[in-house]
């Protein structure tokens, strides 16, 4: 039986180096990896209201919401180099950028409690509150 172990080493050196970035989580897949000119190009209105924002991106209509890291953690925007010769070689990537805060955005509807990213947002609270020492 054979095992397809691999191994993503992420080069902690460059945790240092890494800048702040806004960080926008689209509804689709750009085929562009690094910086872009996003506050030239991509404004969004925001709806007093409520949280909401909204853009048009290629004419579709996007709905978004600013949400933050969990207290005590920070995002990473991870870049790989020295890319491997197949997908059974080891990996390494470096630290790119870094943020405590993104844009989350949806096709058409705004961003809801029952999206993945949002729940998983939620995650560390409740593993601490399951897994965490009981006050008696």
């Amino acid at each position: 039986m054979s095992c397809n172990a691999r191994v993503t080493r992420l080069c902690a050196s460059s945790m240092g180096q890494a800048q702040r970035a806004a960080v926008h989580l689209m509804p689709c897949e750009i085929e562009h990896s690094g910086p872009a000119q996003v506050s030239q190009y991509f404004t969004a209105t925001t709806k007093k209201r409520k949280q909401e924002k909204s853009v048009s991106f290629r004419g579709r209509g996007l709905k978004g919401q600013e949400i933050s890291c969990p207290q005590g953690y920070t995002g990473l925007v991870l870049k790989e180099f020295n890319k491997p010769g197949s997908d059974q070689e080891d990996r390494t990537v470096r630290v790119s950028s870094v943020f405590s805060k993104m844009t989350y955005w949806n096709l058409e509807t705004p961003p809801t409690s029952d999206d993945t990213i949002v729940m998983a947002m939620d995650w560390p609270e409740l593993a601490e509150a399951i897994h965490g020492p009981l006050e008696v």
